[in-house]
């Protein structure tokens, strides 16, 4: 049995296969966990979501910052932006099936046996796992309710950007979404920036990555992650970053999580 994670996929459906089939991927012994944004920005969304959905109890995700704009486009409460490639999902004869199989996925997943967390971008400094799960827990609370689309009027912003358990309302709730769904950057006080994208050779110097922030109370957990096409695939003793920018013309990448180093394996993508 073979437990592989895979970094943003966004709706490129056929370079997943291809990746698959290079990795041998066999469902009746494998599992995958996906970093999540399995949707837009590639051609085919609605496939890749057909897809992981009817793998089952063998395919594990998280959702990423594409995933819940589709969720809040379909409910209403978002705009289709020039370079969304939604529509498929969006005017799918299974629309709603697929939706609601994605909002109920989580932010975080962690395996304790394996020794392996993932999410879809990060972890405030001041979050320990347990926290983290905790946190989680209001937002999937949130996704999985019947009147789930009144989280989204809410949901977007880039304040508040530090934590503090006194932090209360929808204020709250921003925040820990967008950590888990944005964040790439924070300063060495814990203050999260959810503008910078680039290389952290290539931003200002006071900006840190996540997971080189001094003292982060999630250090020493071994923590997956993708969104960050521009760092690229990256790893240390306890973070691994999976976003190899498939969608740009880069690498859809996997790495195999129960053997020691994680092992990777890539294809390449179309732009």
């Amino acid at each position: 049995m073979a437990i592989w994670a895979i970094g943003d996929v966004q709706g490129c459906f056929k370079p997943l296969r291809n990746l698959l089939e290079k990795i041998d991927f066999d469902p009746e012994r494998d599992t995958l966990w996906f970093t999540g944004d399995l949707v837009n920005r590639g051609p085919k969304s609605a496939k890749v979501l057909r897809f992981v959905r009817d793998l089952g109890d063998r395919a594990i995700t998280v959702l990423g910052n594409h995933d819940l704009h589709l969720l809040a486009i379909a409910s209403g409460h978002s705009k289709r932006r020039g370079n969304d490639t939604l529509k498929d999902v969006l005017d799918a004869p299974d629309r709603d099936e697929l939706l609601n199989w994605l909002r109920r996925q989580p932010l975080i997943h962690t395996d304790p046996d394996l020794g392996y967390t993932m999410v879809h971008a990060g972890l405030l400094p001041q979050w320990n796992l347990r926290l983290a799960h905790k946190l989680a827990d209001d937002i999937e609370a949130h996704l999985r309710a019947d009147n789930y689309a009144d989280f989204f009027p809410h949901m977007y912003g880039d304040k508040p950007n530090h934590w503090h358990p006194s932090l209360s309302g929808w204020d709250r709730l921003r925040l820990i979404t967008n950590t888990f769904t944005r964040l790439r950057f924070c300063d060495a006080s814990g203050y999260a920036d959810f503008f910078q994208k680039g290389h952290p050779d290539k931003v200002n110097k006071r900006l840190i990555p996540w997971f080189k922030v001094p003292g982060r109370k999630s250090e020493g957990n071994r923590i997956v992650f993708g969104h960050w096409s521009t760092l690229g695939l990256a790893r240390g003793e306890d973070y691994l970053c999976l976003d190899t920018g498939c969608l740009w013309g880069g690498k859809l990448t996997a790495a195999r999580l129960d053997l020691e180093d994680a092992p990777t394996v890539s294809v390449k993508c179309k732009r």
